[in-house]
C-alpha cells in the first residue's frame, strides 16, 4: 500500500527519470555546463568543466549519455564553458570555448584549435622599483616583504602574482625565492571570471557568435569569432560574475552584468560604460534573461524580476537558499522559464512569478542545464553537491500550468472588501458638486478623452501602423529583413505563431507600395499553416525603378481570408539603391 502513492506521483510527474549516478564524480556549476553537437552527427553531447574534488586536478569532460567520452586535464580551474559557431563554412560544427585562468581554450572536434590569452596589464611602478632593487641586492628579503605589504594595502594597482606568492612564504624561504625570481620581469595578468556568447550579425540559431568575457580587472571584452581579436572593450565599476546578452553585435545588443558589489549594470552597443544600474539589497547568486525580463536570484532566498531599464517588476520568496539558476526553453511550445536549484533539494521552475513545477532530488543541486542531449530535445541535466549526476527527460505530453496546476482566479479575488457606508457629509458633497456643474464638467472631459483615444485607434488601423495583432484571437509576430545593395533587393518576412498549442491557417500577405518607385513580382500570396513556436520565412524580391536615389516605405499587411481589416502590419524602410545611385 505504501508504494501506491509513490507510483501515482511518478505517473503524474512531467519528467522521466533517465539516469541517476550519485558517484559520478562531477564537481561543477551551471556556467561550466554546455550542450552541443560537437561532431556534426546529430548526437548532442554534454561538455563539463570539472573543478575536481576539493578544487584539485581540474579536467574537461565530454559525456555521451551517462558515460564519459573523453577527459582532458586543465592548467587552472575552469570559469565558464560555451559552444559557438566560428564560421559559415561547411561542415558547420560548433567550437567549444573553455575559460580557465587568463586564457580561453578553443576546441574543434574535441581537438585543441586556439588559445586566447588576456592582454597583460602594466605592473605597479613601486613594485617594479622594489624588485629592481632586490635584483641589485640593495634591499634584503625582509625589507622587500614589508614594503610590498605596504603597497598591497594602499596602492590602487594590485600586485603581481610573483609578489603575492612571495608574501605567502615563510622567512626561511624568502631568500631562495628572491634569488630565483629577481632576474625575471614583473608581469601582471588578470583572469576571466565569466563568459557567454553574443550573435555577431544574425539572430538565427545557427549564426556566427562572438565570445564575451568578464575579467577580474573590471572589464568586458568582446572577441572576434575568427581572428580572436578584441572587437570592443567596456569598463565596469566592479568585477562581473554573471553575464546575460541579447541582440547582435553588428546591429544592436544589450548586455547585463551582475557584479560583486551587489549591483547589475546594463550596457548597450555604443556605451563604453554602464547605461543603467540595478541596486540589489543582497549579493546575486544567478542571472537569467527570460524574454525581456532579467530574473535575479539573491542570497536573501528570493527571485526578482527587472526590466532592462532597471524597473522592478516582481519578487518571489523561496523556501530555501538558491544555489544555482538556469534557463528552461521549450521551443516546441514557445515556453521560456527560469530554474532555481535550492539548498533543500528542490528545483523550482517559474514563469515570471508563477510556479510551474517542483522537482525533488536526493541531494542539493549545484548546476543545471536544459536542452537537447543525445537525440532528445527536452533533457534536464543536474549535478549535485555530492558530485552526483541526474538526467531527466521532459515528457512529450507535459504541459506546464501556472500556479502549480491551480487554474482560475487567485483566492484573494473572492475576499470581500470592507467598503465603508456612505455618510451624510459624502451625500451632501455629491449633491453640491452636481449643482455646481463640477460633475458635468468631469463627465464631459472623460467623454472627450475616450473620443480622442478612439480616433487615434481608428487612425492607427487605417494607416496600418499597429505593430502587433489587433485581435487576441490571432497571436502573431512579424519582422522583416531587407538584403542587398540594389537595384534588386531580397525581402524576407519572418512570421511566427506565438500561441501555446493552436495552429493558424487561412492567412494572406500583401504589400502596399509606390509602383513608380518599386516593382514586386509577388505582391500578394498565401501563408502556409503556422505551427506554434516556429518562425516561417517568406521571401520575395523588390526591384527599385528610380535612378535618382529616392527610397520609400513598403507596408506589409497580414490578413485573414474574407476580412479587410489587417491582423498584423509593419512598415519597411527601404534603403537607397546603391547600384542605381552610382550610375
Amino acid at each position: 500500500c505504501s508504494s501506491l502513492p509513490q507510483s501515482r506521483a511518478v505517473a503524474s510527474s512531467k519528467w522521466l527519470d533517465a539516469h541517476y549516478d550519485p558517484m559520478a564524480n562531477i564537481h561543477t556549476f551551471s556556467a561550466c555546463l554546455a550542450l552541443a553537437d560537437l561532431h556534426g552527427d546529430g548526437e548532442y553531447k554534454l561538455v563539463v568543466g570539472d573543478l575536481g574534488p576539493g578544487g584539485q586536478h581540474p579536467r574537461l569532460k565530454v559525456l555521451k549519455g551517462p558515460t564519459v567520452l573523453t577527459e582532458t586535464p586543465l592548467p587552472a580551474l575552469p570559469a565558464a564553458a560555451a559552444t559557438f559557431l566560428m564560421e559559415q563554412h561547411e561542415p558547420r560544427t560548433p567550437a567549444l570555448a573553455l575559460a580557465s585562468g587568463p586564457c580561453v581554450y578553443v576546441y574543434k572536434n574535441l581537438r585543441p584549435y586556439f588559445k586566447f590569452s588576456l592582454p597583460q596589464l602594466p605592473p605597479n611602478p613601486l613594485e617594479l622599483d622594489l624588485w629592481n632593487q632586490a635584483k641589485e641586492d640593495r634591499i634584503d628579503p625582509l625589507t622587500l616583504k614589508e614594503m610590498l605589504e605596504g603597497i598591497r594595502e594602499k596602492a590602487e594597482v594590485p600586485l603581481s602574482v610573483q609578489s603575492l606568492r612571495f608574501l605567502q612564504l615563510e622567512l626561511s624561504e624568502m631568500e631562495a625565492f628572491v634569488s630565483q625570481h629577481k632576474s625575471k620581469s614583473i608581469k601582471r595578468q588578470t583572469v576571466i571570471t565569466t563568459m557567454t556568447t553574443l550573435k555577431k550579425n544574425l539572430a538565427d540559431e545557427d549564426a556566427v557568435s562572438c565570445l564575451v568575457l568578464g575579467t577580474e580587472n573590471k572589464e568586458l571584452l568582446v572577441l572576434d569569432p575568427e581572428a580572436f581579436t578584441i572587437l570592443a572593450k567596456m569598463s565596469l565599476p566592479s568585477v562581473p560574475v554573471f553575464l546575460e546578452v541579447s541582440g547582435q553585435f553588428d546591429v544592436e545588443f544589450r548586455l547585463a552584468a551582475a557584479c560583486r558589489n551587489g549591483n547589475i549594470y546594463i550596457l548597450r552597443r555604443d556605451s563604453r560604460r554602464p547605461k543603467y544600474c540595478i541596486e540589489l539589497s543582497a549579493q546575486p547568486v544567478g542571472l537569467v534573461r527570460v524574454h525581456k525580463v532579467l530574473v535575479v536570484g539573491s542570497t536573501q532566498e528570493s527571485l526578482h524580476g527587472f526590466t532592462h531599464k532597471g524597473k522592478k517588476l516582481w519578487t518571489v520568496q523561496m523556501p530555501a537558499a538558491i544555489l544555482t539558476m538556469s534557463l528552461l526553453e521549450q521551443r516546441s511550445r514557445g515556453l521560456q522559464a527560469v530554474m532555481a536549484g535550492l539548498a533543500n533539494g528542490e528545483v523550482r521552475i517559474y514563469h515570471d512569478k508563477a510556479l510551474l513545477n517542483v522537482i525533488r532530488t536526493p541531494d542539493a543541486v549545484t548546476s543545471l542545464c536544459f536542452g537537447r542531449y543525445g537525440r532528445e530535445d527536452n533533457t534536464l541535466i543536474m549535478t549535485t553537491r555530492g558530485a552526483g549526476l541526474i538526467i531527466k527527460i521532459l515528457k512529450r505530453t507535459a504541459v506546464f500550468v501556472e500556479a502549480g496546476g491551480e487554474a482560475g482566479p487567485p483566492p484573494a479575488q473572492a475576499m470581500k472588501l470592507s467598503v465603508p457606508r456612505k455618510t451624510r457629509l459624502y451625500v451632501d458633497q455629491t449633491l453640491r458638486e452636481r449643482e455646481a456643474a463640477m460633475h458635468r464638467t468631469f463627465q464631459t472631459d472623460l467623454y472627450l478623452l475616450r473620443l480622442r483615444a478612439a480616433r487615434a485607434y481608428v487612425q492607427a488601423l487605417e494607416s496600418s501602423l499597429n505593430p502587433v495583432s489587433v485581435t487576441a484571437r490571432e497571436p502573431l509576430k512579424l519582422h522583416a529583413v531587407v538584403q542587398g545593395l540594389g537595384p534588386t533587393f531580397k525581402l524576407t518576412l519572418h512570421l511566427q505563431n506565438t500561441s501555446a498549442a493552436r495552429p493558424i491557417l487561412g492567412l494572406l500577405v500583401c504589400f502596399l507600395y509606390n509602383e513608380v518607385l518599386y516593382a514586386l513580382p509577388r505582391a500578394f500570396f498565401k501563408v502556409p499553416l503556422l505551427v506554434p513556436g516556429l518562425s516561417y520565412p517568406l521571401e520575395t524580391f523588390v526591384e527599385s525603378l528610380n535612378d535618382k536615389g529616392i527610397s520609400d516605405i513598403i507596408k506589409v499587411l497580414v490578413l485573414r481570408e474574407g476580412q479587410s481589416a489587417p491582423l498584423l502590419s509593419a512598415h519597411i524602410n527601404m534603403p537607397v539603391s546603391e547600384g542605381l545611385a552610382a550610375t
